[in-house]
């Protein structure tokens, strides 16, 4: 039996992850981050000390070894403060980097902006950090990795053939754009010596690793949703945000992964662009927003909230053959009365059977609703104390919610969250390595 969890969101993202990958990290050797870059943020209470991360992977605050594999893109200037925030807080840091994994520039975030800006009614709504165009170069195999970032050597004769094809490309969208490239070069130098000692052949040492027995945990970045590949496109994001995008972006073969865990939040909440078919504009949505502190972590901007949407977990569900899933946020509807979920969408009259992939189809779906009573809104204290009762004190109307949610998905509930610290956890079923 292999020694790995994957922890994945089954939605359009911010669902609590960082919050149950710092739980499951207690009893892991090594946390794994295996796509996006800094334009996915993971929020962790532990201790009374809130941690926002951008690229570190979440067993940090346990010093937890943390490896950012080759499916992420790196903003080494953003790596290098999250470490030395770290630091500050007198945490050892116990990072690997892969030396495949691609490095984001000063004109990727440029052209983030510009062709965002260009595309009109199909621009993503993305954070403009550089993810899009540093998987572009990827894909197009011009990009430059972290092992050209710390070989000096390799970066100068790349990087001056990469800024020569950007400038030109930026310069269609803004003539007057231009920037010393000898300055990036000497930045980037500079970050390249700094992270040296962090840089790793991530594919060999995570199976290495394995094969020795160690307990691995993986931590998507955004939601299933979002991927590229079987997500809402072009609405979302540059990498596969789900299961199917581990080994790719690792380099550890499928059959050596184990359990797959997704994250359910208790309603629906996205950033960026595009149909949103459970979405709220009422009171209600300014409640659960206020209630959930749904505000980005990168961005700080505001999230769109809805229902709960549990045709479209369906879909996640199936594409990642999630084995059981965590509920969360369940805090964030009290005082809400009624609550409703959405169970299918229906397209010209008719219900249909699966989530449709296509953006152009979903913009005309309806979703079709069960109606459920609401609970009282309770302090801090009182969730606290309810979750060290356990499951049975939980308020009624919560219990049947949560139960409906059970048998609409027909998948076990391991865990349920009713607030944002490790100790405001209910555990149902241990998740074990």
């Amino acid at each position: 039996m292999n020694n790995t969890i994957a922890v994945i969101g089954l939605s359009w993202g911010d669902e609590g992850k960082g919050k149950f990958v710092d739980y499951l990290a207690q009893k892991a050797d090594i946390v794994v981050r295996y796509n996006g870059g800094n334009n996915a943020g993971h929020t962790i209470v532990a201790n009374g000390v809130k941690y926002k991360f951008k690229l570190m992977p979440s067993g940090a605050p346990l010093e937890k070894e943390g490896v950012i594999a080759n499916g992420c893109v790196v903003d080494p200037k953003v790596l290098l403060e999250e470490i030395e925030n770290l630091k500050k807080l007198n945490k050892n840091i116990y990072l690997k980097l892969s030396s495949t994994a691609h490095v984001i520039f000063p004109f990727h975030r440029i052209l983030d902006g510009l062709e965002e800006e260009s595309k009109g009614n199909y621009a993503a709504g993305t954070t403009k950090r550089g993810i899009g165009p540093t998987y572009s170069d990827k894909a197009a195999r011009w990009g430059l990795r972290v092992f050209d970032l710390i070989n000096p050597e390799i970066l100068k004769p790349k990087l001056e053939k990469l800024f020569k094809i950007k400038k030109e490309l930026i310069n269609i969208y803004d003539p007057s754009w231009s920037v010393n490239l000898d300055t990036i070069y000497e930045e980037y130098k500079n970050y390249g010596e700094q992270l040296k000692p962090y840089v790793i052949d991530s594919a060999y040492y995570l199976n290495k690793a394995l094969d020795a027995g160690k307990n691995i945990l993986f931590e998507a970045a955004q939601g299933s949703l979002l991927g590229i590949d079987h997500g809402y496109y072009p609405y979302g994001t540059s990498s596969n945000a789900n299961a199917l995008g581990i080994s790719a972006g690792t380099g550890i073969p499928p059959k050596k992964i184990n359990k797959i865990i997704g994250i359910v939040k208790a309603y629906t909440s996205r950033v960026g662009e595009g149909k949103f078919p459970t979405e709220l504009f009422n009171d209600n949505a300014d409640k659960i927003r206020e209630q959930g502190h749904e505000y980005g972590t990168v961005t700080g901007r505001p999230r769109r909230v809805g229902w709960l949407d549990l045709f479209n977990i369906k879909y996640g569900i199936m594409i990642n053959g999630v084995d059981k899933v965590i509920i969360t946020l369940l805090d964030a509807l009290e005082g809400i009365n009624p609550i409703k979920i959405c169970t299918t969408y229906e397209l010209n009259g008719k219900k249909l059977e699966s989530w449709p992939i296509q953006s152009e189809i979903i913009e005309n779906c309806v979703p079709i609703y069960k109606t459920f009573e609401g609970w009282e809104a309770k302090s801090r204290d009182e969730w606290l104390n309810i979750a060290k009762k356990g499951y049975d004190a939980l308020p009624e109307p919560m219990r049947i919610y949560i139960q409906s949610i059970k048998e609409l998905l027909n998948t076990d509930i391991a865990m349920v969250s009713i607030g944002p610290d490790r100790r405001e956890t209910i555990v149902l079923e241990d998740i074990n390595f």
